[in-house]
């Protein structure tokens, strides 16, 4: 199994160079890693501080575990703190993010790879967000005795861990020195295959999400913008969401207007939402400038506000639920008290079912069941504050994750306070 899982990752070098021509994802990732292990030895040996690593496998893990970095940089501030990213997508956003004193790209999973990396950083403590699990790393790890904690993880039985072929997989769970998972029912699958060190703690995107809510700053324009017209905010769209929603647009009363947030925010991405809408929109870039705001539609071509839009929003859609990348952050918007509706691709995902079942989010497959969701909305004030309430009351319900995972830390004193 393990010559195997040695050979994929060989073959997915292989393939990530012959994409790197024509993806500038892969061509990223590959000039990220040039000289990366020499760089990383380099910039380490000047670190007198003892460390603690946090690797997340993108943008959207690094959200999750970032109340939780923020709080180890304050309650640890003697340790110098390391973040990892595997995709360009976290990376490349967030390399100068100042909540750590280092930020790289991952090293390849080679076991070579693997001994060199945490040799040069020597962490105190490993931190892995949700998933990206690495045989190499983590054996390294055990091996060096060397706490290694995974948080917030959310476990389904259709899931390869549990399942015959997924021996090497469950290995690598068996390498954590403790497990930090969203629900009981994640608890229960583990313990099923013989894995105990295990606590339900909750996840960690709550607090990230109450903590920005009491922090963001305003959007100036949009705060007058909102003195006459009312937001239907999408955020985290794609085609297909952009395609519905220009369905339902001569539905809305005039005071209203669409902002959509795509997902990817590129030349061409935008050049499409525009062509959905027949090319009547306003880019956010254009209107910054204070240029004047008739049209019905404003399309963000830039990255970082969507968590500050969700606060002006009336009625929020989150995008990925209509196609098979599944439903994006749902407890964005949630957190502000909006009733949110999405696509019928949101069962894998624990906090959307939960924002449905309290009555804060309603599944929308087609026009017409947006439209009825719409029509409620604008048209019955008291369901309209019911869902806004639960939805507010939902997120509020679940904080505390970061602060459990906290106390954890403190009681095994893996971490002295310097």
């Amino acid at each position: 199994m393990l010559y195997c899982y040695r050979f994929l990752i060989t073959m997915y070098e292989w393939m990530l160079r012959c994409a790197a021509p024509f993806k500038p994802k892969a061509k990223l990732f590959l000039e990220g890693r040039k000289g990366l292990l020499l760089r990383i030895k380099a910039v380490m040996a000047g670190e007198s501080r003892p460390r603690i690593w946090v690797h997340c496998a993108s943008l959207g893990e690094f959200e999750q575990g970032r109340n939780l970095i923020e709080l180890l940089r304050s309650e640890y501030p003697g340790y110098a703190l390391v973040l990892t990213f595997f995709s360009p997508s976290g990376y490349q956003v967030r390399k100068k993010y100042k909540g750590a004193d280092y930020v790289f790209y991952l090293p390849l999973d080679k076991r070579e790879h693997a001994e060199q990396f945490v040799l040069d950083v020597q962490p105190s403590l490993a931190v892995f967000v949700k998933y990206d699990l690495w045989y190499y790393y983590l054996s390294t790890l055990q091996r060096r005795q060397i706490p290694a904690i995974l948080i917030s993880a959310i476990f389904r039985e259709h899931q390869n861990f549990f399942k015959f072929y997924g021996g090497l997989r469950r290995d690598m769970l068996r390498m954590f020195t403790h497990i930090f998972v969203q629900d009981e029912l994640s608890q229960q699958l583990l313990q099923g295959i013989g894995i105990n060190q295990v606590t339900v703690a909750g996840d960690t995107r709550f607090d990230r999400v109450l903590f920005v809510k009491h922090k963001m700053s305003s959007l100036p324009e949009v705060e007058r913008l909102c003195q006459n017209h009312k937001l239907l905010i999408a955020g985290s769209t794609w085609a297909p969401d952009e395609a519905l929603l220009a369905e339902v647009l001569p539905v809305l009363p005039d005071n209203w207007k669409l902002v959509i947030v795509p997902h990817e925010v590129d030349q061409q991405r935008i050049e499409k939402v525009a062509k959905t809408f027949n090319g009547k929109i306003k880019r956010w870039s254009e209107w910054e400038d204070g240029a004047a705001f008739t049209e019905r539609v404003l399309v963000v071509d830039t990255i970082g506000i969507l968590l500050k839009l969700y606060r002006y929003a009336s009625i929020a859609w989150i995008g990925g639920g209509l196609s098979a990348t599944g439903v994006h952050n749902v407890l964005e918007p949630a957190v502000y008290g909006i009733p949110c509706a999405f696509g019928p691709q949101y069962t894998d995902y624990l906090e959307a079912q939960e924002l449905i079942q309290s009555g804060g989010a309603t599944a929308c497959s087609n026009k017409k069941e947006l439209m009825l969701f719409l029509s409620s909305m604008l048209e019955n004030p008291a369901q309209y504050q019911f869902k806004a309430s639960a939805a507010g009351n939902y997120v509020a319900s679940r904080a505390g994750a970061t602060r459990r995972i906290l106390d954890y830390l403190a009681e095994k004193n893996w971490l002295k306070t310097l």
